[in-house]
């Protein structure tokens, strides 16, 4: 009998950092990747909701927030790029929209580079808008401030 292959979805842990890192690293390249440093940290902040899928023991999607009073700001959403296209990064924002509002945000804030058409059409499917535009945030790109209300 063959494998069985299994997809979870859970919190991320202090334990991993080193595979998150280096998911990041797949989705984003060196510029924008987190690193594992702040994935420990937001694995271990109580102002922070991360949770990650995983694939037979691997990592193949990330999303977090931090939260700060009545407001998330949503920090990453990846998903691995062999699995793009299977709705994975849409459970994983309902997941941790979920998350956030109950632990008490009313608003959510992202920033989105302008040529991520994929993620601001997922992102406007789940009700955000365009709301600020910030020149040169990623340095060779400007940044769109997408928000919304709960």
């Amino acid at each position: 009998m063959g494998e069985t292959t299994r997809l979870t979805f859970r919190k991320l842990t202090i334990a991993d950092a080193d595979a998150a890192a280096l998911h990041d690293l797949l989705c984003f390249g060196e510029h924008d990747a987190w690193s594992r440093e702040a994935f420990f940290y937001a694995a271990k902040s109580s102002r922070s909701e991360f949770f990650v899928a995983e694939l037979d023991g691997r990592i193949i999607a990330c999303a977090g927030a931090a939260i700060h009073s009545d407001t998330a700001e949503l920090q990453t959403l990846s998903v691995d790029p062999n699995f793009r296209g299977r709705d994975i990064g849409r459970i994983m924002l309902t997941k941790l929209i979920e998350a956030v509002i109950k632990r008490g945000a009313t608003f959510v804030i992202l920033e989105v580079r302008p040529s991520n058409t994929t993620a601001i059409k997922l992102y406007k499917d789940f009700g955000f808008q365009i709301v600020d535009r910030i020149e040169n945030f990623y340095g060779d790109e400007d940044a769109l401030v997408m928000a919304r209300e709960f």
